[in-house]
Formats: structure tokens, sequence, C-alpha cells
């Protein structure tokens, strides 16, 4: 007897020769190939996805292994108070440029009419009567002069000689604290998210495995620009330089003020690097 196929139909033409076809177990194993068929071809794919889902999962395993995440947590000392300081802005005063006159006609002082008391009275204040202004031949003007000449130009206050004051030299001390310290555009919050978004951990440091907290130290200038930048406490070479870069970047500070005057104010910020 040979060997028959059991998913082709040949062994049910056989089982049933000579019998009554018509019958309902027949046909209901007429398609008993094509279930087997069905069940074998189900059972590899359900098989594969299995095997394809345990390698998948040691290789995602092995990547994150090799491949370690990290955080950045950022750590800050000393930045003073939240109130933001007030800077006022300078008043201008426009004044008319100072006149050098060759002749200066001789004049009376105008005095404006002021009640003050008799010991409070100035006598070169004094107001002049009706008669003497009226039959006066000199000038009427803010200033007196007697000594002048009949033909030239009524004298002014800021015709005078004035004592100029030498301009304040500004002070170039470097300040450790002060009333109001300088403070990042948009506060605390800015400044981390500033140092989060554009710091980036050196792969060397990944790698190995270097961790730990770079302290640097800057100088915030009166127009609010950092200067002097260097590392006062190093963890790595490496780190040191990404913390300097990130700095160097910053833009301008709202400078620190005391007595309502911009200072110069030295700076300590400490960025701690961390593996995950």
């Amino acid at each position: 007897m040979r060997q028959i196929d059991l998913i082709s139909s040949e062994w049910l033409d056989l089982l049933f020769e000579d019998r009554n076809k018509e019958y309902g177990a027949y046909v209901i194993r007429q398609d008993t190939g094509k279930r087997n068929l069905w069940a074998i071809v189900s059972l590899g794919v359900v098989l594969a996805m299995g095997i394809g889902v345990y390698y998948g999962t040691h290789a995602y395993a092995t990547y994150k292994k090799a491949h370690p995440t990290y955080e950045e947590v950022i750590t800050l000392i000393d930045l003073g108070t939240k109130e933001e300081p007030k800077i006022e802005k300078p008043k201008v005063n426009i004044e008319e440029p100072e006149r050098v006159l060759d002749n200066v006609i001789n004049s009376i002082k105008f005095v404006a009419p002021r009640i003050v008391k008799d010991d409070e009275a100035n006598p070169e204040d004094m107001l002049r009567s009706q008669d003497e202004v009226m039959h006066s031949t000199v000038a009427i003007g803010s200033i007196e002069v007697t000594n002048g000449s009949d033909k030239g130009e009524v004298m002014r206050h800021h015709d005078a000689i004035a004592q100029t004051e030498p301009k304040p030299v500004e002070e170039e001390k470097v300040i450790d604290v002060v009333e109001h310290m300088p403070v990042f555009p948009g506060g605390v919050s800015e400044l981390m998210a500033y140092l989060s978004k554009n710091i980036r951990y050196p792969v060397i440091c990944q790698e190995t495995g270097i961790q730990g907290r770079v302290v640097c130290q800057f100088i915030v200038e009166r127009d609010g620009s950092i200067s002097n930048i260097k590392v006062v406490r190093s963890v790595d070479p490496n780190l040191d330089k990404e913390a300097v870069r990130v700095l160097k970047a910053m833009p301008h500070w709202i400078p620190g003020m005391q007595n309502g005057r911009a200072v110069r104010v030295r700076y300590n910020l400490p960025v701690t690097f961390r593996l995950q």
C-alpha cells in the first residue's frame, strides 16, 4: 500500500469507496486538508513572532546597557533676592552752550517779586523801584553788571564761567555681595532652562563614567556682560571646558546694584554632571 498525503483528499475517496458520499461526514472531511494546512501555517507564524520578540527584547536590553542615559543636575547658589532692581533713567538737562562775550553792557538785575522775612532778605535780591527802573540808562538782565561798557551784549547766568565738577570715576572694584545681586533674564527658572538646553555631556566622560560638580566663577559687569570666567573647582578637563563654553555664550544679565548704581559683582555658579 503506497503512502497517502493526509493533506490531500485521496484518503477520503478511499475511505468512502462504495459508500454513500452524500452523507455529511464526507462533506465535512473534504476541508480537513485545508484546515490542517492553515493550522500548520498559523503555528509557524506565531512561533516566528515569539522568536522575533525574544531576540528584539534581548537586543534592546544590550543597547541600553551599552548606551546609558544621563541627567544633568544644576545646583545654583547665592542667587540673591528675586526682586528685580529698578534702574532709574538719569535726567538729562539741556543747557544752552556758554558764550564768550567780548563786550558786556552794564545791566541791573531783574528780581521777581517774592515775600520773605526781613532777616532772610538778600540785599542783592531787593526789588528795584519803578522810578529807578524807568530812569535807568542801563539794560535789565538776570545778572547785575557794573564794570561793563555802554555797548555790547547783556550777560546771562550761563554766560558766566562755571566751575565744572569733575566726572566721577567709575569704580573698577569687584564686589562679592551687593544690595541687589545680578539676575539672569527671566530669573532662576530661565537660567536652569538655558543651562539644561545648551550643556552637552562630553561623550568621553559618559563612556568612562566621569561625573561630578564643576564650580565656575565669573564677573557680571555693569552692563550685564559676563567676563573673567574661570573654574575654581575642577572635576575633569572635558567637563570644565563644557561648563566654560556654555557660560561664555550666556546672554547679558541684569547687573547688580549698590546705592542705586550698577556695579561689578563676582558670581559663583556650580554645575553638576551626573550619569543616571
